[in-house]
């Protein structure tokens, strides 16, 4: 399946995921939540390896590409997205909007967020690359 369409395929998840995040509103280090919720959906993806706690809650997923390196290259992409949310109240009538008083999403780290496992998903189905 071409790229655009297997993309276009996890559409729904992402806006799911991201969905899911904005209503749960975590502030600076605190996000212990959307950290396990992170970690989670790498693991159900087949991520090589999964760490958490970086940081007090950073996450990093690995996912290795099955494609050789050349001799003596070693290959490595990182690629990262911020999950706090802002000290604001939410004031919209958005179905999906914080459940939180006093947090919400205002600065797009969920759809950051949301978009990254979008890219980690779609890079451990296929690891059709040479690195990690």
């Amino acid at each position: 399946m071409p790229i655009v369409n297997r993309v276009a395929d996890l559409q729904p998840d992402i806006q799911a995921w991201r969905r899911d995040i904005h209503e749960n509103p975590e502030l600076l280090y605190d996000v212990h939540r959307t950290a396990a919720f992170v970690a989670d959906r790498l693991r159900e993806f087949g991520c090589d390896e999964v760490a958490t706690g970086l940081g007090r809650t950073g996450v990093v997923g690995v996912i290795k590409g099955r494609k050789p390196a050349g001799k003596g290259d070693v290959r490595v992409i990182g690629l990262r997205a911020d999950m706090d949310a802002l000290p604001i109240e939410e004031e919209t009538d958005l179905p999906y909007a914080s459940k939180t008083p006093g947090k919400m999403h205002a600065c797009g780290h969920d759809g950051h967020t949301a978009m990254l496992l979008g890219a980690a998903r779609y890079l451990a189905e296929t690891r059709n690359f040479a690195g990690d």
